[in-house]
């Protein structure tokens, strides 16, 4: 079955940086794309960012565009969000998804990684 783990999160002061990482298991890793979701508390779940496959397509919300970077490791089984310039509304629990083979998805997902902003 479909095991997704992340890890990594943190309280953060605003501006500074956090790398979350996701272990993946019970599904071949790299032939399905990825995805950071967030939820903010009280608020509805966000896609963040997306990668394909092989790496070579990433996409990004708005939101977070020019800030934060999907990258993934196939060797590894292991996606990672790094997040730069954090802000106060990044707070949110972070989880990773299993897209399909060509799309992105929000579910399944794992338990999530708790990433708090605050001075």
């Amino acid at each position: 079955q479909v095991q997704l783990v992340e890890s990594g999160g943190g309280l953060v002061q605003p501006g500074g940086s956090l790398r979350v990482s996701c272990a993946a298991s019970g599904f071949t890793f790299k032939n399905y794309f990825m995805s950071w979701v967030r939820q903010a508390p009280g608020k509805g779940l966000e896609w963040v960012s997306g990668i394909s496959t092989s790496g070579d397509r990433t996409d990004y919300a708005d939101s977070v565009k020019g800030r934060f970077t999907i990258s993934r490791d196939n060797a590894k089984n292991t996606l990672y969000l790094q997040m730069n310039s954090l802000k106060v509304e990044d707070t949110a629990l972070y989880y990773c998804a299993k897209g399909g083979t060509a799309t992105y998805s929000t579910s399944p997902r794992g338990r999530g990684t708790l990433v708090t902003v605050s001075s």
